[in-house]
């Protein structure tokens, strides 16, 4: 975690830690906002990417690099790979947010889109994987990866030492992961009750594939990664949230906090606000908000309660 922190360093921002008066008064005690939406390309993801392209061998950069994502992993391998100077293929799929999408090509990748869904576009990568020769940048399920955003944990162990439970929102299970082997604390893994890959995962001892469906399209991952499973297994505690509580920690963040998140990034606070993170005897609560990209037409509808 602390190799990852410093191959990353100078290249990703120092995201603030931001208290709420508000959800303090919610929850009784000091609550934490990790405004990770802040971080380049919107999301936590670049630090794992980059982390990711510092290990690359010459040869492996010269043959370019894949990966696959819905979306924020796509902005955050395009926006890194620019940078690292190597080429670029994201596989997305068929009704992959247009924003996201568009945001993807404009960093720099090259977006393939013949998948209709996450599970399609898994066989997609590995087709395009054997016929180009790239290394895959996985979303989540990679030591790199994880190492890479597990800097988010040694960062809030900085600046909320006092914070002994970590809420943390989960898509592949890549962030907790990096998270919990970072912190001294107690870990509370929030997921959509429609996209629960690590809940399935973690029951079944192994991943186990989901048709996720949520508005936090973020945190659709078809399965959690084995990374994520061996990791989390004992160590984190599990909340599933609705949509309409992820909703209504939309509006929370965005009116109360100003923080403009995708639903992804309002989970854990959804989860707060619904009384489903265990907190009594806690000193402070810290929960990661992440990412930044949602499509305006989304953000008009839950704003408007439709």
């Amino acid at each position: 975690m602390l190799a990852a922190r410093e191959t990353i360093a100078g290249r990703v921002h120092r995201t603030p830690t931001l208290t709420s008066a508000s959800l303090a008064r919610e929850a009784g005690v000091p609550v934490h906002l990790k405004a990770e939406l802040f971080q380049r390309t919107g999301s936590f993801k670049p630090r794992g990417v980059l982390n990711k392209l510092g290990s690359l061998s010459p040869d492996e950069k010269a043959r370019g690099v894949i990966g696959i994502s819905a979306g924020n992993h796509a902005q955050a391998l395009a926006y890194a790979a620019t940078l690292e100077g190597v080429d670029a293929l994201v596989v997305m799929w068929q009704g992959a947010s247009e924003a996201k999408l568009e945001a993807t090509r404009s960093y720099g990748a090259t977006v393939d889109l013949e998948a209709s869904d996450p599970a399609g576009a898994f066989d997609r990568l590995h087709e395009l994987m054997d016929e180009t020769g790239r290394t895959l940048v996985h979303p989540f399920d990679d030591p790199l990866v994880i190492a890479g955003q597990g800097t988010v944990g040694l960062e809030l162990t900085e600046d909320a030492p006092e914070a002994d439970v970590v809420v943390v929102p989960v898509g592949g299970g890549g962030l907790v992961s990096g998270i919990v082997t970072a912190v001294d604390a107690r870990v509370v893994a929030v997921e959509p009750e429609g996209s629960g890959a690590l809940h399935e995962a973690l029951s079944a001892g192994e991943p186990v594939d989901v048709t996720p469906h949520s508005v936090a399209d973020g945190l659709n991952a078809p399965f959690a990664g084995a990374n994520a499973v061996a990791i989390c297994t004992g160590r984190v505690e599990l909340v599933l949230v609705s949509e309409a509580e992820i909703e209504a920690g939309f509006r929370f963040l965005y009116g109360r906090a100003k923080l403009a998140c995708e639903p992804a990034g309002a989970a854990g606070v959804a989860a707060l606000l619904a009384g489903k993170v265990p907190i009594e005897g806690s000193k402070g609560v810290a929960i990661v908000v992440s990412g930044g990209n949602v499509a305006a037409e989304t953000a008009v509808a839950i704003l408007a309660g439709r």
